[in-house]
C-alpha cells in the first residue's frame, strides 16, 4: 500500500506516548509498505528530525506552523482569541490552510491507497474529498480527557473554561468521527464509546504495543527497596494531576509506614508545578528528560500511575511490565488495557487502598516478583509492535478494492 500518513509533529526526539506508537507503528508497516509522511512542524522538534524522518517514512513533506510556547503571553492570547470559536483550542490552534491543500495535492499526485490521520487534531485539515479510502487514528476519546479535567479542577473559573472545551472537543470529535470511512481505537473500551456514543458504524481496534527487545531488565542497575517511579511527558496535565495528587493525598500515607519511601519522576519538560515537588520534598526526585528511562525503571521497587484524568491506554504500564516491575494503577491509568488486577497489575482507586496497596508490595518483595514476571510474560507474547503493526496494516487493507488489497506491499 501506498499510505499517506497525516500528522501535526515531527516524531524525534520519540519521548512521549503518541510519538513512541506512531514512531513503532511506522517503522513496522515501512518493512511493507511505503509511507508518505505529511506533517505540521512548528520548529520544535530535535535538530536531526528531519534526517532521523527516514527510520520511519519513505517521504515527508512539512508545514511550517507558528505556535505559541506554553504559558507565554502569547499562548494565553490565543486562548482568549480562541473564546469566539466553536473549535477546542487544542484543535482550533492547529488549522492550516497550506496543510489542507498539500492533503489534496499529495493523494492525488501520490495516488496514495489510503490517509491515515493519526490523532484528532490534523482532522481540521482534512479536505471534504479525497481520492482514497481515510482512516482517523484515535489513541484517545479525545472528549473523555476534557471530561475528566474538568470533573477533578477545583477553581469555578478552570472548571468552567474545561467544561466549554469538554463540549467543545464532544461535538468536533462525533462529526470528525463520522467523516472518516473508518476508525482505529486503541482499545475495546474506546472503541464501544466511538460505536455508542458518536454512531461510528466501521471501527475496530487495535492495541497498544511494546517494543519488547529494548525493554527488558539490563542486569546492571542495583534496585532501591524503597523507591517508586513514574514516567511520563511531564507538560501533560493528566500526568502533573497525577504526581500533585500522589505527592499531596497518597505518599504521606506511604510514609507513615515506610518512612525512608522514595518517589522518582522521569519525564520531559517539567511543570513550574511539578518542580516545585522536588525542591519542595527532598524525597521527590524530579529529573527533566533523560536519554533512557529505563534505568530508572528497573532501579525502583514499584511503579505507580495514580492517573485521575486520561484516555486511550498508557504506554508507559506495557513499558513497566516489560521491565519486569510491579505496577500499581488507578483504574483510568490502566483503562483499555488487558490486565488483571491482582494477577500482573495491582489497581487502586481511592488515596486510602492506592497507599495499601503500594505499602504491601513494598514490604513483600516476592509478590511483586511475582507479579512482574507474569506481566512480563503476557506483553513479550502478544504485545510486540510487528503484531500491533501487521493487525493495523490489516485494517486498512480491508478498506481497499479487492484487487488493491491483494497486491499488499507497494514497493
Amino acid at each position: 500500500m501506498n499510505i499517506l500518513w497525516l500528522k501535526t509533529e515531527l516524531l524525534h526526539p520519540v519521548d512521549k506516548g503518541g510519538r513512541i506508537r506512531t514512531y513503532h507503528m511506522l517503522r513496522e508497516l515501512k518493512c511493507e509498505h511505503r509511507i508518505t509522511y505529511l506533517t505540521l512542524d512548528d520548529g520544535s522538534a530535535a535538530d536531526d528530525a528531519m534526517e532521523r524522518a527516514e527510520e520511519y517514512c519513505d517521504e515527508i513533506i512539512r508545514i511550517p506552523l507558528r505556535t505559541q510556547r506554553k504559558r507565554s503571553l502569547g499562548f494565553y492570547a490565543e486562548l482568549l482569541r480562541n473564546l469566539a470559536s466553536t473549535l477546542p483550542y487544542p484543535i482550533w490552534k492547529y488549522r492550516s490552510a497550506a496543510m489542507r491543500a498539500a492533503i489534496a495535492d499529495v493523494a492525488r499526485q501520490d495516488q496514495s491507497d489510503i490517509i491515515v490521520c493519526d490523532f484528532l487534531a490534523p482532522a481540521v485539515n482534512m479536505p471534504d474529498h479525497v481520492p482514497c479510502p481515510a482512516v482517523l487514528f484515535q489513541h484517545n476519546v479525545e472528549a473523555t480527557i476534557w471530561e475528566r479535567h474538568a470533573t477533578v479542577a477545583s477553581n469555578p473559573l478552570a472548571k468552567a473554561y474545561l467544561r466549554e472545551q469538554w463540549r467543545r472537543m464532544r461535538a468536533f470529535e462525533r462529526v470528525q468521527c463520522r467523516r472518516f470511512d473508518h476508525v482505529v481505537a486503541v482499545s475495546r473500551r474506546d472503541m464501544e464509546v466511538f460505536h455508542s456514543e458518536y454512531g461510528v458504524a466501521s471501527v475496530s481496534e487495535v492495541p497498544t504495543g511494546v517494543d519488547t527487545e529494548y525493554f527488558r531488565p539490563l542486569g546492571v542497575v542495583i534496585p532501591e527497596r524503597h523507591d517508586l517511579v513514574f514516567t511520563g511527558s511531564m507538560d501533560w496535565l493528566p500526568n502533573e494531576d497525577a504526581i500533585v495528587y500522589f505527592v499531596d493525598t497518597i505518599l504521606p500515607r506511604v510514609r507513615a509506614v515506610v518512612p525512608d519511601v522514595t518517589l522518582t519522576v522521569v519525564g520531559r519538560n517539567p511543570s513550574p508545578r511539578i518542580a516545585a515537588l522536588g525542591r519542595q520534598d527532598g524525597a521527590v526526585r524530579i529529573t527533566g528528560s533523560v536519554a533512557d528511562v529505563r534505568p530508572y525503571i528497573e532501579r525502583a521497587a514499584v511503579f505507580i500511575v495514580p492517573l485521575r484524568i486520561g484516555g486511550g491506554t498508557r504506554l508507559k504500564i506495557f513499558e513497566a511490565m516489560a521491565m519486569e516491575k510491579a505496577v500499581v494503577s488507578t483504574s483510568i491509568g490502566a483503562e483499555g488495557l488487558p490486565v488483571r488486577d491482582g494477577v500482573d497489575i495491582v489497581l487502586a482507586d481511592t488515596p486510602e487502598t492506592f497507599a495499601s496497596s503500594v505499602i504491601g508490595l513494598l514490604a513483600d518483595q516476592e509478590r511483586a516478583a511475582e507479579i512482574g514476571q507474569r506481566a512480563a510474560a503476557v506483553v513479550r507474547s502478544e504485545f510486540g509492535w510487528d503484531r500491533v503493526a501487521e493487525k493495523f496494516a490489516a485494517t486498512c487493507a480491508g478498506l481497499l478494492p479487492t484487487e488493491l488489497a491483494s497486491a499488499g506491499s507497494s514497493r
